[in-house]
């Protein structure tokens, strides 16, 4: 049993699923609309009301989860706390009041997610669709083909901002509409062309917003009662002859949609006429599910990330065999130093794949450069976090350990650094031998148990291990030898 928590500009969502056959049903689905994206104040900073109201939020969610036999929860951040300034100083707040990690991810990564979302609740494998997600405080569109994604694009456009920006005070009028309507197209002009109508069979539209605009047409016989351009202008002209906000009455909308569906109402409108778009298809699917398939999925074989790396490592023309064999030694070798859990076992074994596509920029200081593509690419599956993670095990795989940033203090990471840097270290040494001829422990010390012969027939080694033990003796950790 997996749950799914996104925290939106415009409402925090959460949906408890399990997997049932070839299909995730959702058991349980919560959402609280706290509009989190209006409560930036004009540095772009959070401001207390809105984190307090969040804060209240993720202790009700840890309230329901708590009722549950989960497996594994993830939490995901979207557009307002990737853009408030503040973001950093509230997290650790937030991810007390909600009992696990919560992970700022990229738009691009949440169009994904999204994706997965609406892929596995279609059953055509072979069709090529166009996905269009707007959100509180981002629009994404995802073009792709069955399951396979082919091109995302994040606009920092969304509909709590919109709204704010053309119906601040509450009144609507054509004026404002049209305008709105402009500035929209204005965000997707240069950004279009890779999602035009050629290249794609159906458009879908898998955000709350999307789907309120599709159920006000519906039940309230707008337009031809589709998502189409012509019944949204029918929706358009029926609420400016509300004239406000507060007036708005329609059938089977909540009071909280009505105060941000003007911005949203824009915003399609403004992607349609871009785009030449006839008709879109409401779809009960989205982000909350994606990320539910993206957790069961990480205990497959299909685990994106996986892919990711591979991909990167052929990207960056890195020698495969030679990647391969530092994983593989530094992931026997941490299994030697007992770390206390496995949190990091995966990120080692990336870690060691990646560990040289530094290389293809430069030799000189190729860990740093691998460091930085690492934490800076687009990295399908990975959270920034985890891109983190394994970014500073590629930077550590050598030279002076104090650039880690105090990292070290968490034994079971320092556990993998050490491990990453002696596979590093043997493969570069062309030591190729069983690697139970090899001890290694770290508790207060680290002790290192080699043959003799090893120093004798490889000098390099005997020089990079002098080097070891003067770089961990800057970072106060005494590396012990013995050579037998």
């Amino acid at each position: 049993m997996y749950a799914a928590i996104d925290l939106g500009s415009n409402s925090f969502r959460m949906h408890i699923g399990i997997q049932d056959g070839e299909a995730i049903r959702v058991v349980k689905s919560t959402r609280d609309p706290i509009r989190l994206g209006a409560g930036l104040d004009r540095k772009g900073n959070l401001t207390e009301q809105a984190m307090q109201s969040a804060l209240d939020s993720l202790a009700r969610f840890r309230q329901t989860l708590s009722a549950y036999p989960l497996d594994a929860v993830r939490v995901v951040a979207t557009n307002t706390l990737r853009i408030a300034k503040n973001a950093a100083t509230f997290l650790p707040a937030a991810e007390k009041a909600i009992g696990y990690p919560i992970e700022i991810i990229s738009g691009e990564e949440e169009g994904r997610l999204i994706y997965m979302g609406v892929a596995s609740t279609l059953a055509a494998a072979e069709e090529r669709r166009l996905v269009i997600d707007i959100g509180g405080g981002s629009t994404e569109l995802i073009l792709g083909k069955g399951y396979e994604i082919e091109q995302v694009e994040s606009f920092s456009i969304g509909t709590v901002s919109h709204s704010l920006s053309f119906f601040a005070d509450g009144r609507i009028d054509a004026k404002s509409f049209d305008a709105a309507i402009l500035s929209a197209r204005s965000h997707f002009e240069d950004g279009t062309e890779p999602f035009a109508p050629q290249y794609w069979g159906n458009a879908y539209g898998s955000s709350g917003t999307i789907r309120a605009l599709g159920d006000a047409i519906a039940k309230n016989f707008l337009g031809d009662g589709k998502l189409s351009v012509k019944s949204l202008q029918a929706l358009k002209q029926r609420l400016i002859e509300f004239g406000h906000v507060g007036k708005i009455e329609l059938v089977g909308m909540k009071a909280d949609r009505a105060a941000i569906i003007m911005g949203g109402l824009a915003i399609l409108l403004g992607i349609m006429q871009e785009l030449g778009i006839k008709q879109i298809i409401p779809i009960e699917a989205g982000l909350r599910l994606g990320v539910l398939w993206d957790l069961q999925l990480r205990a497959t074989p299909r685990d994106r990330r996986e892919r990711s790396v591979r991909s990167f490592i052929q990207r960056f023309h890195a020698d495969e065999k030679r990647a391969a064999r530092v994983a593989e030694i530094a992931g026997v070798l941490y299994a030697q130093l007992k770390p206390a859990t496995d949190a990091y076992t995966r990120y080692l074994f990336w870690s060691g794949l990646l560990h040289e596509i530094g290389m293809a920029v430069s030799h000189s200081g190729y860990h740093k450069h691998g460091a930085y593509l690492v934490e800076n690419a687009d990295l399908p599956g990975f959270t920034t976090r985890e891109q983190r993670i394994v970014s500073k095990l590629v930077l550590g795989q050598k030279g002076n350990l104090r650039k880690l940033n105090g990292m070290l203090e968490d034994p079971d990471f320092a556990k993998a650094v050490l491990a990453l840097r002696l596979a590093v270290m043997l493969m570069h040494s062309r030591i190729d031998a069983l690697l139970d001829e090899l001890r290694v422990k770290m508790k207060s010390r680290i002790e290192l148990e080699i043959r003799n012969d090893w120093l004798s027939e490889h000098p390099t080694l005997a020089f990079w291990i002098g080097k070891e033990r003067g770089w961990w003796d800057e970072v106060g950790v005494e590396f012990f030898i013995n050579a037998d």
